[in-house]
């Protein structure tokens, strides 16, 4: 039995605001670290809860609530359907056990001592413009969210301030301060056009725009969304942003903040251009490009880091593969796919940080021996990485062989192309995770080269971003973590310490537990798999419908059906 309407609309609002009043709540309480951590922890797993009451609460209908009791479209709208309640569910619960991964990471390297009060306020900011993009009935308040995650995550991209943070950060800046233009452009010619942002009423005036024009808006919306979303050749900037991070913040930008992109690319493909034969052709194209393009990167890189990033690129193809294809089966295969990579991706970022603090880098060239170090490692590492890679029977097979399916269905040429563009895109991953697994976990200490002296030198660099300076919820430059054994290079192949290598090493209880805690969620969404897959097709054929989401809104039956 589903809750009242008058419940969950209610509640409906707390996921943005809710986040928002903690952080507040944080900075006022930045000398009291423990109470800041704690209300974080609380604010984040409230925000859990209110998800999965909406997720219930919308499974029959969209719920819709406007805010200031002013009447649709003159007030703000936040509307939870299937789709952005699943999203809102998703990421809330990876925002929260990344946070429980930062605390660890801080817990382990006492950061009372050296506290930052920003992390946590920010962390919260950040938690809100993501649920406001995901609730927002509002073309313009998607844009608000947008600009929240921006501020939020440069503040956290940066934190630590190394050269090489600070750089990243400026060109992390740059693109989207430029996505965010291209967008605000975008919302002006919707304006200009129909007169109106709400995202309903945009979609009933949009049939009446001149074919031309409503081309050229969605060709514009889907370039700036397709720059936070990373698609090629939009995505230039991820693999050189995102490694530089500490790993908390790479792990839930991974996870989420491309995420956001995507969603909003189903959003205006589904609602606003339901029938756009050639902005769907440009996304195939796209499509197979960010998806072979992107692993053919991941398979020239030596690090962890930057490998994690190029086949996050890459796997973004695979959900605008879906996005494309415009049928309720590539579209709910898509969805799917993105709950599933928000969580596996997130995963290996927090993986790829404990890797870092028990061998000394993520450099595939200067790690072995780490499955005999820390089997625990081994294990946490090797269950996302297959199923990145697309083994039977885990969530990853049964996402892509939805969108293959799809595509099979389709039967046109490019969708051909994109399937067989997909099924290689999967081997190459399998081949890149193996390769990690091999050179770092697998290889004995006894294989790797000798430390060349400049090697040495090049470690004592105060940017080197090995010795992360994440005291916001963890590393104090120079702190516990830079002065212990396995840091002094425990693992880079000295002689003088290959009798130490061979001993197991305890990872941090804290950080260990979350990202435990990430791979269980992961193995969750196998287990789950089919009332999952159900659910994602019955949010995928109420986007293809419309009519669900336009009668929610303006509280009437609108027939908005579109004959393809």
């Amino acid at each position: 039995m589903n809750p009242s309407g008058s419940i969950i609309e209610s509640l409906l609002p707390l996921p943005v605001l809710l986040p928002l009043l903690g952080a507040g709540a944080a900075l006022v309480l930045a000398g009291r670290p423990t109470v800041q951590r704690r209300v974080s922890v609380g604010v984040l797993s409230a925000v859990v809860a209110i998800a999965a009451f909406l997720v219930v609460g919308a499974a029959d209908r969209p719920r819709v609530v406007t805010l200031g009791s002013w009447p649709a479209p003159l007030g703000i709208t936040l509307v939870a359907d299937q789709l952005s309640t699943i999203m809102l569910l998703t990421s809330m619960t990876v925002t929260l056990l990344v946070l429980l991964y930062a605390i660890g990471q801080g817990t382990s390297d006492d950061d009372s001592r050296t506290p930052v009060s920003i992390f946590h306020p920010t962390y919260l900011v950040l938690a809100a413009g993501v649920a406001n993009a995901f609730l927002s009935g509002d073309l313009f308040n998607l844009y608000v969210g947008f600009e929240v995650l921006l501020m939020a995550s440069y503040v956290l991209l940066t934190l630590g301030g190394t050269r090489a943070r600070i750089r990243a950060g400026l060109t992390y800046v740059v693109v989207n301060v430029v996505s965010s233009l291209v967008f605000l452009a975008g919302i002006a010619l919707v304006y200009a056009a129909v007169g109106t942002l709400n995202l309903a009423q945009i979609a009933m005036r949009m049939e009446s725009v001149p074919a031309g024009t409503q081309l050229t808006i969605h060709l514009v919306l889907l370039t700036a969304f397709g720059i936070k979303a990373a698609v090629f050749p939009l995505s230039a900037w991820l693999p050189d942003s995102y490694p530089t991070a500490a790993a908390p913040v790479t792990a839930v930008f991974a996870g989420l903040l491309t995420k956001v992109g995507v969603y909003s690319i189903i959003r205006t493909q589904t609602l606003l251009f339901p029938d756009a034969p050639v902005a769907d052709a440009v996304l195939m194209v796209a499509a197979l490009a960010t998806m072979v393009i992107g692993v053919l990167g991941a398979i020239a890189q030596d690090d962890v880091k930057r490998i994690l990033s190029f086949t996050l690129v890459s796997h973004i193809g695979y959900m605008i593969f879906g996005v494309a294809l415009a049928t309720p089966a590539g579209i709910g295969a898509a969805i799917f796919y993105v709950v599933h990579h928000i969580t596996v991706q997130a995963t290996l970022f927090c993986v790829a940080g404990l890797i870092e603090r028990i061998g000394g880098s993520t450099s595939t060239t200067r790690l072995a021996g780490l499955a005999a170090a820390s089997p625990l490692l081994a294990v946490m590492y090797f269950v996302p990485a297959v199923n990145l890679g697309g083994i039977p029977p885990l969530s990853g097979f049964i996402g892509k062989l939805g969108l293959v399916e799809a595509g099979v269905q389709d039967g046109s040429v490019l969708a051909w192309l994109l399937v067989g563009g997909s099924v290689l895109t999967s081997l190459l991953t399998l081949y890149v995770m193996a390769k990690v697994w091999v050179l770092a976990f697998w290889r004995p200490v006894e294989q790797l080269p000798a430390e060349h002296p400049e090697d040495a030198e090049a470690n004592t660099d105060p940017d080197d971003d090995r010795f992360p300076a994440f005291v916001g919820a963890g590393l104090p430059r120079g702190g516990a973590g830079a002065a212990s054994p396995v840091y002094s290079g425990a693992f880079l192949g000295s002689p003088s310490t290959r009798e130490e290598q061979s001993r197991h090493v305890a990872l941090p209880r804290g950080m260990t537990a979350a990202t435990a805690g990430l791979v269980a969620v992961g193995i969750g969404l196998t287990l789950v798999a089919g009332p999952l897959y159900t659910l994602t097709d019955r949010a995928a054929a109420d986007l293809t419908a419309r009519t669900p989401y336009i009668s929610a809104v303006f509280g009437q039956a609108v027939d908005t059906r579109v004959t393809r």
